[in-house]
């Protein structure tokens, strides 16, 4: 059986009710094969997590990005819950390694296969969901799909704010902008990160979000607001 402490370690997540996590990284082989020992699959939970995470993704794009419109957020929703997407994010977490699997699926590369890895990440996001609540599971979804989130930013999804802003500073006074965190607030499933730019010791502008990197590029858009009345 999968160590499921150690995977609890990964994601940072203990649970009240462990069960909840084993019937998560249950693919219904497994279940068929051992139905008198095993949980049922987690084709249930995958369902409930589905949600959760459009929810969560959805709701954080309105509160965290204000200038985007509806078409923006709805392509960039799409790409950060799209299988693709799921499936690396659960490879980085090494999900595959903790899957229970029929003799036959392990026997097809099971652990590896895209489609068996999101549906597991999905249905441990619900598992989450219902033995933590919203809050904690929010901030699972925000830590496993940040990195995801900036590379859709850097591939144009988004605009680039800090970018922008570095080219803007570089043209008028050949000097890079610099970030420094100057405040952390709130407890860790809902902590708030402030952030300065400045310009040598010039401070441009402040930003607030969930992540120093959303902070970040808060900061750099207000500054460039600031800069282009000038």
């Amino acid at each position: 059986m999968s160590d499921l402490n150690e995977f609890q370690r990964i994601i940072g997540v203990f649970f009240n009710r462990p069960d909840l996590l084993t019937q998560a990284l249950t693919h219904s082989s497994y279940a068929n094969e051992n139905s008198g020992i095993a949980p049922v699959s987690n084709e249930r939970l995958e369902f409930l997590g589905d949600a959760v995470l459009g929810l969560i993704v959805a709701e954080n794009l309105y509160r965290d990005f204000p200038n985007l419109s509806e078409g923006e957020m709805t392509r960039l929703r799409s790409l950060l819950v799209k299988q693709d997407t799921l499936a690396q994010v659960a490879e980085s977490i090494g999900l595959g390694n903790f899957l229970y699997l029929g003799k036959g699926e392990e026997a097809s590369n099971g652990k590896e296969k895209p489609a068996n890895l999101a549906r597991a990440l999905e249905a441990i996001i619900a598992a989450v969901y219902l033995d933590q609540g919203y809050f904690v599971s929010e901030q699972l979804i925000l830590d496993l799909l940040d990195t995801e989130l900036w590379k859709a930013l850097n591939q144009g999804v988004l605009i680039d704010y800090k970018s922008q802003l570095q080219e803007l500073l570089q043209a008028r006074t050949q000097q890079p902008p610099a970030y420094y965190l100057i405040e952390t607030e709130g407890p860790d499933h809902d902590k708030k990160f402030t952030v300065e730019v400045r310009l040598g010791d010039d401070v441009l502008a402040k930003g607030s979000g969930r992540s120093k990197k959303k902070a970040e590029t808060e900061a750099a858009r207000v500054a460039l607001e600031k800069l282009n009345t000038i």
